[in-house]
């Protein structure tokens, strides 16, 4: 096929006096091409082919209408599922393929579900009263605040690919996303960050409890931390060893002022992002960990 540039540049050299052999020599193409050309041209005037029917549509409209509706009414139905129970115009059913062309007609797209937490009622009302509270905060008042957490990091995860149709933002509507609570992991990590600080990464080994958050933890980085930087807040989530009451006596006789943060609420802390960057840097490692002792070097590297 010859592009249209070059087309234009044979009907140039063709009115310009040029044998038909030397403008397909010129254009590297078939003398008959360059006639069906200049024969096309003195008949519509034009060098485009003329138009073509194109391969035959194998659905009707109602049954994209119901290819449509199908995936939109379950979002986590296969492609295949629907291609066994549709028939075709000139087969017995039509092939997967088909229905992904359909869906991408209509807008649907396969993507991977965004996984959020399960919230209740009082979740919800939680979120929005401590949203409420702090709408008036500048980015100065956000800049006084230490965020800190534990994460747990695995040195294999399974792919866990589910996909899922939805159309352009509809990243967070509820049918488009899963509800699975967070779990698991082979090695677990307490680090905190604030937007011009950071403290040391801590490797913990073991469980964590009340009087460990607070001699492992809060004693020998916490604490002198807080006393560099008097102006800052700290922030940590309501898992029990942080919310028990001899940690709670202990921030107190400390002067350690506490941001709230309600339940269920690791999307209110950025330092989760800061774990799933770090994470990102070590698999991304040329050498990866082998096992959970380089797992812990990894992660103290890929953090300082």
């Amino acid at each position: 096929m010859v592009p249209a540039h070059l087309r234009e540049c044979a009907l140039g050299m063709l009115q310009g006096g040029m044998r038909t052999a030397n403008v397909a020599k010129a254009i590297n193409c078939n003398v008959l091409t360059v006639r069906r050309l200049r024969q096309r041209y003195w008949e519509t005037g034009r060098t485009a082919d003329h138009p073509r029917s194109g391969r035959p549509r194998v659905t009707t409209p109602a049954q994209d209408r119901y290819i449509r509706t199908s995936h939109l009414r379950d979002r986590y139905r296969m492609a295949t599922t629907t291609a066994r129970v549709t028939p075709g115009a000139h087969n017995p059913s039509i092939s997967a393929q088909t229905v992904y062309n359909r869906l991408r007609e209509a807008g649907l797209r396969v993507c991977r579900p965004v996984v959020r937490q399960v919230l209740t009622r009082h979740h919800w009302q939680q979120r929005c009263l401590w949203a409420h509270t702090h709408r008036r905060w500048t980015r100065q008042d956000w800049q006084k605040v230490l965020f800190t957490d534990e994460s747990r990091f695995c040195l294999t995860r399974g792919d866990g690919w589910i996909c899922v149709y939805r159309r352009r933002n509809e990243r967070y509507a509820k049918a488009c996303t899963l509800e699975r609570d967070r779990c698991g992991g082979s090695i677990m990590v307490w680090g905190g960050v604030s937007q011009h600080h950071r403290t040391e990464l801590v490797v913990i080994a073991g469980n964590l409890n009340a009087v460990r958050y607070m001699e492992d933890i809060h004693l020998p980085h916490v604490v002198p931390f807080l006393q560099a930087h008097p102006d800052m807040t700290l922030q940590h989530d309501n898992a029990t060893s942080h919310t028990a009451r001899s940690v709670h006596d202990f921030l107190q006789d400390r002067n350690v002022s506490v941001l709230p943060q309600p339940a269920k609420g690791p999307d209110l802390n950025p330092i989760e992002h800061v774990w799933d960057l770090l994470d990102r840097r070590v698999r991304a490692r040329v050498l990866p960990p082998r096992n959970v002792r380089e797992l812990a070097g990894a992660l103290v590297e890929e953090w300082g």
